[in-house]
């Protein structure tokens, strides 16, 4: 989709749906007042109707007869302020109606929000609308795209349209991230092999000269001694790959920072099967991996002056009869043991690998990414993605970029107290510590393989996926972690 910034008069732009605001009063923002007056009041004559709902975020869409905008959309603001809540819950209202033709304009940034400039609203306003815009066509026979193709957000004046131009372009960065994420996550274990991630990593990179990507196959992990990582791939006829995709944006001399992607492409739990109900939801399971796709499309998009790595370790969890048994005992590359409990925390394995590879590129900081445990879902629900860190700065460098992206995390403890959980009397540690604190012992696990560097853990089981009826890849962390790099 093509988004632009314009400093125009609502009264001659021209599109097939312009988006105006209206107050707890029917008070109309200066361009809405300027179209009303247009449209000989009518606008104003619907709302005294009454068919405007009364609460923040609700819509009404208006036929007009004359001018250059064919139709309004009018968004209901409330009382008082508009907080930063606010504003996106009304960005998001509108985004889901003007997805519905082909081209919108919106004057929603002559609101007021408190503690947010032009470029923040910008930024909302344009990943909200990206996001909307998001429709998986891939295997349905009769779906197609939604048909909004061009979206233009008014500004005053000059000044004002290179803030707006700016957020704008973060915002419609955030959102292709995020959809190149939930693509991934929603295409069935059939399609999205690690080799279809492989050949994705391979096929980015050629199309942008800063990004490079390599890929370690089977026969280079075991030279290497990635003994966990190569242990949930055993079961499977699907063989595995460690991807490493090099965005080099910054200095040659500038430490990148690495962010890990948990990419399990189907969790069948192992020899420790899970239930059945629900398992094709275990697709989902390479979400961090999608969300590591996601935020390298990002970059090459948005081109910023800094050096990241993405690394992928994907696999598929299987059970046969050269799958991972229970009490098996493998040797991690770190050369650390582990004790195999349940096959089902295969997550870590993979993890634990990769984190240990990543010291290889001498990192200013590594953020892996993973859907590890259904006792962060317990934890924190859906709404929140559960931060784990070594380093209590990196912890709040992440929390306020998820406050500002509206992609919001919370920090979970990491004390030492959790980790005799995972002592085991026949290696040095082992997969799983109880029920109890599942997900901080989760944590606590990759921490031990993180001490060399400044190290997050995100945990993304409740916030990657929703179920039921809006079954569907939510894209998250994206936002968020574009924010964070953006600030670096």
């Amino acid at each position: 989709m093509q988004f632009s910034a314009k400093v125009s008069d609502i009264s001659k732009q021209r599109a097939a749906c312009s988006v105006i605001s209206a107050d707890a009063k029917n008070g109309l923002s200066p361009s809405g007042k300027n179209l009303d007056q247009l449209a000989k009041g009518t606008i104003g004559k619907i709302l005294k109707r009454g068919d405007l709902g009364v609460k923040p975020g609700s819509t009404q869409l208006i036929d007009l007869l004359d001018g250059p905008s064919e139709r309004v959309l009018v968004v209901r603001t409330g009382k008082g302020y508009i907080s930063q809540a606010e504003f996106r819950k009304l960005a998001s209202a509108s985004a889901a109606v003007v997805k519905k033709f082909k081209d919108a304009t919106s004057y929603l940034c002559e609101l007021e929000v408190k503690g947010a400039d032009k470029a923040w609203q910008a930024q909302q306003i344009a990943l909200a609308t990206g996001l909307a815009t998001y429709r998986f066509t891939r295997c349905l026979t009769d779906a197609k795209p939604y048909p909004l193709t061009k979206f233009t957000l008014h500004a005053i004046d000059r000044k004002q349209l290179k803030t707006i131009q700016k957020g704008m372009e973060i915002g419609a960065g955030q959102a292709l991230g995020s959809n190149v994420a939930r693509e991934l996550g929603d295409l069935p274990g059939n399609i999205c092999t690690p080799n279809y991630l492989a050949a994705q990593a391979r096929t980015l990179a050629k199309k942008h000269t800063k990004l490079s990507t390599t890929v370690l196959d089977e026969k280079k992990m075991k030279a290497l001694g990635m003994g966990a990582l190569l242990s949930v791939a055993k079961g499977s006829d699907q063989p595995p790959a460690l991807i490493a995709m090099n965005y080099k944006g910054g200095k040659t001399s500038e430490k990148p920072i690495v962010l890990v992607g948990k990419g399990i492409t189907f969790d069948s739990g192992g020899i420790s099967i899970k239930p059945g109900q629900a398992m094709d939801e275990m697709k989902y399971d390479m979400g961090g991996a999608a969300s590591v796709f996601g935020v390298m499309n990002a970059l090459v998009e948005l081109q910023p002056s800094i050096n990241v790595v993405g690394l992928v370790a994907a696999a598929e969890n299987m059970p046969s009869g050269r799958a991972s048994k229970p009490g098996d005992i493998v040797t991690s590359m770190s050369g650390k043991t582990i004790e195999i409990l349940n096959t089902d925390a295969e997550g870590r394995l993979v993890l634990c690998d990769a984190l240990t590879y990543a010291s290889k590129y001498k990192p200013r900081a590594v953020i892996d990414i993973a859907t590890l445990t259904g006792a962060c879902v317990i934890a924190l629900g859906h709404h929140a993605t559960g931060l784990y860190a070594n380093n209590e700065e990196l912890a709040q460098d992440l929390l306020k970029a998820g406050e500002t992206s509206g992609d919001r995390a919370w920090q979970m403890p990491l004390w030492d107290e959790y980790q005799p959980a995972l002592d085991s009397n026949f290696a040095d540690m082992q997969n799983i510590g109880g029920r109890d604190a599942g997900s901080v012992t989760a944590a606590c696990f990759l921490s031990r393989f993180a001490e060399e560097y400044t190290w997050a853990h995100m945990d993304i089981a409740g916030s990657a996926w929703k179920s039921g009826a809006a079954k569907g890849a939510t894209g998250r962390p994206v936002p968020l972690l574009v924010e964070y790099l953006l600030g670096k």
